[in-house]
C-alpha cells in the first residue's frame, strides 16, 4: 500500500466538507496535486492544502492507497464518502458522514464520530474505536434505502437510529444503545453488545437483531417463540427468540410468512 500523510494545521471556523479525503480521490496524483483538491468551508470553496500539510504518494489506484490523518477531524465531514476500495486512518474523531455511501476499503476512526456513520453503505469496513452519535448504518433522510452491505463496527456506545430502513450488512455496538434499532429495516444484522432502551425492531419485516443485554421496553409486536443457542460476533449464549413485526404485512416464500427476528440474552 502506498501511503499519503494529512497532518491538519489549521481549523475551520466553519465545519469543513471534505468528500475528496478517500482513496479514489487521491489514487495516481502528486501530493502537490492532493493539495488543490477543492473542499467546502460553509459556501466557500477552498483547497485541502488550506488545511491539510499533504505529503507521501498514493498508489495508482484506490485499492493500492491508504490515507492516514495524523490529527484530529472533528470539524471535519463526509470522510470516505463513496469510497471503493483503500484505507482511511484517522488519529482522533471525525465529524458527520463518514464512510457515507461507501461500497469498499476500510475506514478506521481511533476517536468518536458523530452522526451518519455508514449511512446507504453498500460495502466495505468501518471501525470506531469509540462512540457513535445517531444514525449509524441507516437511510438519507427522505429515503428508504439504508445499509445495504459492509461492516459497521463501533467499540463504544451509540445513540439512536441505529439501521433504519436497513436492506443488509451487519452493524455491531460493543456497549450500549439509546432507541430505534432496525427501524423500517428489510434486511441486515444489528448486534448490540449492550443496553437498549427501547423501541427495538419497530415496523421492522426482515433481518436479524441480537440483544446481549437487556431491553427495557419491549415493543408488543415482537413475540417470543423459543429459547435458542446462538453464537454471535465471538460469543456463545442462550437467547429467548422473538419474531416480528407483528403489525407489518411480511412477505412469503413456500406458503409462510417470514418474520424479523429478535434474539435477546436469556437471563
Amino acid at each position: 500500500m502506498a501511503l499519503v500523510t494529512l497532518k491538519p494545521y489549521k481549523e475551520p471556523e466553519l465545519y469543513l466538507e471534505c468528500n475528496n479525503i478517500s482513496p479514489d480521490a487521491f489514487a495516481g496524483k502528486t501530493a502537490a496535486e492532493i493539495s488543490e483538491l477543492e473542499v467546502r468551508e460553509g459556501k466557500t470553496r477552498v483547497r485541502l492544502g488550506d488545511y491539510f500539510e499533504v505529503s507521501g504518494k498514493p498508489g495508482d489506484t484506490a485499492e493500492q492507497t491508504e490515507i492516514h490523518i495524523a490529527g484530529d477531524c472533528s470539524r471535519i465531514k463526509y470522510l470516505g464518502t463513496k469510497m471503493t476500495a483503500g484505507s482511511i486512518k484517522v488519529d482522533g474523531n471525525a465529524d458527520m458522514y463518514v464512510g457515507g455511501w461507501m461500497k469498499g476499503g476500510k475506514i478506521h476512526v481511533t476517536g468518536n464520530v458523530h452522526s451518519f456513520c455508514g449511512i446507504a453503505m453498500e460495502g466495505g469496513e468501518i471501525t470506531v474505536d469509540g462512540n457513535a452519535e445517531n444514525y449509524v448504518g441507516s437511510a438519507y433522510r427522505g429515503d428508504w434505502r439504508g445499509m445495504r452491505g459492509g461492516t459497521i463496527r463501533i467499540r463504544g456506545n451509540a445513540g439512536n437510529d441505529i439501521g433504519t430502513f436497513m436492506l443488509g450488512g451487519t452493524i455491531i455496538i460493543e456497549k450500549n444503545a439509546f432507541i430505534h434499532v432496525s427501524t423500517h429495516a428489510e434486511g441486515g444484522c444489528v448486534v448490540i453488545k449492550g443496553d437498549v432502551e427501547g423501541r427495538v425492531g419497530g415496523q421492522m419485516v426482515k433481518g436479524d437483531i441480537y440483544v446481549l443485554g437487556k431491553i427495557q421496553y419491549m415493543l408488543p409486536g415482537f413475540k417470543k417463540i423459543a429459547t435458542v443457542e446462538k453464537e454471535i460476533d465471538g460469543v456463545s449464549a442462550r437467547f429467548n427468540h422473538y419474531i416480528g413485526d407483528l403489525g407489518e404485512r411480511h412477505p412469503r416464500s413456500k406458503g409462510k410468512e417470514i418474520y424479523a427476528n429478535l434474539f435477546v440474552m436469556a437471563s
